[in-house]
């Protein structure tokens, strides 16, 4: 795999609704970094499933894979709970995950050039895709809080949708996550944790930045 020289690497884990994305947007925009969402490409997969489980295929996930532009990653189909789910039930699948890990590591370490490098974000960033990193971060917040999030995204979407079943989905995804065969996630001793039940936006992203900053001596 080609491995483009000098570049920064940021590499974040969290469970779902802890923030992460939206660190990871504002750290990519900070310092011109290339961002991929790969809890997206799983849903993008999930939602393939859920669309036609007869031609639901490895062959096809590849040939999707191949072919597959960010923009693709950017339908708000791919935001609902039901597609959360399945992809949820498709990241335990090897086969599938060493698809995704091929277009991943691209993304990691051969970003187009005009960026300083890439952040990644999703569930075993920090363990498998880009361990290596120049910077590790787990991100994380209490489940009733990222429910309180999760919820409101669901009403900015007009999804019909109650709290509690919103909470019982969160439950159910970090079981799913941390319990699942390959990839499962967990914090590593080398990544720096960073709670955010009770940090803004802003303040997430100062002390990330600060971190950063100091490593690449701004």
């Amino acid at each position: 795999m080609k491995r483009r020289k000098n570049i920064i690497t940021v590499a974040i884990d969290s469970p779902a609704a802890a923030g992460a994305g939206t660190q990871a947007q504002l750290i990519a925009k900070n310092y011109n970094l290339f961002y991929l969402d790969t809890g997206k490409i799983y849903r993008y997969i999930g939602k393939l499933k859920l669309s036609d489980k007869k031609k639901f295929s490895y062959n096809l996930i590849q040939k999707k894979i191949n072919t597959l532009k960010l923009s693709n990653l950017k339908n708000k189909e791919l935001l609902s709970n039901e597609v959360a789910l399945s992809a949820s039930k498709i990241a335990r699948d090897k086969k599938i995950r060493n698809i995704v890990h091929k277009f991943q590591q691209k993304c990691a370490y051969d970003p187009p050039k005009r960026y300083k490098g890439s952040v990644l974000d999703g569930r075993d960033i920090i363990t498998v895709q880009v361990k290596d990193a120049m910077f590790k971060f787990y991100i994380t917040a209490s489940l009733k809080e990222r429910a309180k999030r999760r919820f409101k995204e669901y009403q900015n979407l007009n999804n019909k949708i109650n709290y509690s079943d919103v909470l019982k989905s969160l439950r159910n995804r970090d079981k799913s996550d941390k319990e699942r065969k390959h990839g499962p996630l967990k914090k590593t001793k080398d990544s720096i944790l960073i709670n955010t039940t009770k940090l803004s936006k802003k303040a997430c992203f100062k002390k990330l930045k600060a971190i950063i900053d100091k490593k690449l001596n701004i």
